[in-house]
């Protein structure tokens, strides 16, 4: 699956376009690599996400195409959360 509809589908980030946005600012890396919004996100994968003063490494536990909002959160679990 597409990096920005992963993080959109799992509602790490609310909107698509703001996913696209951000990776394209190479704030988002896959596996310690820096990804692009069409970068795939597979299982097991590990992503770092840079917010303004924050950063969140998350682990992807599953993959679907549509959840509802109480099942988002099965599909990645937050291994740190960091602010400055």
């Amino acid at each position: 699956m597409r990096l920005d509809k992963y993080l959109k589908v799992s509602r790490i980030i609310k909107r698509r376009s703001v996913a696209k946005e951000i990776a394209d600012k190479d704030r988002i890396l896959i596996n310690g690599k820096i990804a692009k919004s069409s970068s795939k996100v597979s299982i097991g994968d590990e992503l770092t996400i840079r917010f303004g003063n924050k950063t969140m490494i998350v682990s992807v536990d599953d993959i679907r195409d549509t959840t509802k909002k109480d099942e988002a959160k099965d599909l990645y679990s937050i291994i740190e959360e960091t602010y400055k």
